[in-house]
């Protein structure tokens, strides 16, 4: 997949061992037949740390241990993950299982529990298999090879067809910093977040607030823009570390490189997020599309994710069919106020709605361009300098089948 990237920001064959004092590894502990199914990230030292959280009202045990070690001093140290379960709507018995992972991967590396946040994704409503966890977690050799890296990017995975990595690298004070992310999303994917999970270490020096304003305003036009099926997962984090190994200046908002770290963080972010859509149940094809001229930037994301998420526009994607009566549909369901007599829309270089009027288009040339792998819709309006993008899939027959049996 082509990834957009600023030319003072290298993309690297790399992933979260990329930076500077990392370790991982996962392995299969037996909570799946079959594959990895549990993980760990280790910092040599203590990595100023943020985390978003899906805004679902059922938050999984997980979540509220991250946040309860986050919240302690603002550093991580470890990560432990695990799939098949996602230890949600599960009581007081899954807070326990929860801590309990914090404790035995705490033991296993003499840490303080809270430099510990835990994850877990997989079917809801249903127990840990914490005796296998625990045994699993002490099974667990760290390494910092390929193969450690590959083994927790498979850990990580419920029903993706494949990995999702990215690593970059930039200049910040003449020293080389770099950023590497492992996520995982197939289904249940409407962020704000949503049944995805994104892991980003980077060996930059920054000052925690500020990787935590970074994050929040970075997560809004990255991952809190893919759609696959309009559903709000229990689970869902991305989480920063920071481990300030690569010796740059401490970074702050205020540093003259400030940009150059948002935009490594904007590039990581945004490569994962593309990932998990181009990964949706069942799919075929990535969707993107952009929205220019709107009254604020804010109110052009809100469109263009209305328009990904509309069943009606991702069927007809699938179905290559340049139906832009659909487009205008859910540009009208936005609840966004926009002049009608000026909105123009492309199915890439094929204009198909000029001004508020029909054109007569090529409809051969347009089922070419939306037989590809990659679809790209564009919206113009004309109402202000606000633009904004969001990204999504086709809906299959295949989304179908995969989630009536999802338990099964």
């Amino acid at each position: 997949m082509n990834v957009e990237v600023k030319e003072f920001i290298k993309a690297i064959d790399g992933g979260i061992l990329t930076p500077k004092g990392f370790v991982a590894e996962g392995i299969h502990a037996g909570l799946r037949y079959s594959h990895n199914d549990l993980g760990i990230i280790y910092s040599e030292v203590p990595a100023q740390a943020a985390a978003v959280y899906t805004l679902n009202s059922y938050q999984a045990a997980p979540i509220h241990v991250t946040k309860e070690s986050i919240a302690k001093n603002g550093t991580l140290q470890a990560l432990v993950v695990n799939s098949a379960c996602a230890n949600a709507c599960t009581g007081e018995r899954g807070q326990k299982d929860a801590e309990m992972m914090r404790a035995a991967v705490a033991e296993k590396l003499s840490l303080p529990p809270y430099e510990v946040a835990v994850a877990s994704t997989g079917v809801i409503g249903q127990y840990l298999e914490i005796d296998k966890i625990t045994a699993g977690i002490k099974e667990i050799k760290l390494t910092k090879d390929k193969a450690g890296e590959a083994g927790f990017e498979k850990a990580i995975l419920t029903t993706d067809t494949c990995t999702k990595k990215c690593a970059f690298e930039a200049q910040i004070n003449g020293v080389t910093v770099s950023m590497g992310g492992a996520a995982k999303g197939s289904g249940m994917i409407h962020p704000n977040m949503a049944t995805m999970l994104g892991f980003i270490t980077t060996d930059a020096n920054v000052e925690q607030k500020s990787l935590e304003r970074a994050l929040r305003k970075v997560t809004d036009v990255s991952f809190n823009q893919i759609t696959v099926d309009g559903d709000t997962s229990t689970n869902d984090m991305v989480l920063v570390m920071a481990n300030g190994m690569a010796g740059n200046e401490p970074l702050t908002e205020k540093h003259p490189d400030w940009y150059v770290f948002m935009s490594l963080l904007k590039e990581t972010c945004e490569c994962l997020a593309k990932k998990i859509a181009r990964d949706g149940e069942g799919a075929t094809k990535l969707v993107e599309v952009h929205v220019t001229g709107a009254e604020t930037d804010q109110e052009a994301k809100a469109i263009a994710k209305t328009v990904i998420a509309s069943n009606l526009v991702k069927t007809a994607v699938y179905g290559a069919d340049a139906n832009w009566g659909r487009i205008v549909g859910a540009m009208g369901s936005s609840n966004i106020p926009f002049n009608q007599d000026r909105v123009s829309i492309s199915f890439g270089p094929v204009e198909v709605f000029h001004h508020g009027t029909p054109v007569i288009f090529n409809e051969e040339q347009a089922r070419e361009y939306l037989l590809g792998e990659e679809v790209r819709i564009y919206i113009q309006l004309a109402d202000g300098l606000g633009a904004g993008k969001a990204w999504g899939c086709d809906l299959t027959y295949d989304y179908v089948k995969i989630n009536a049996s999802y338990r099964t």
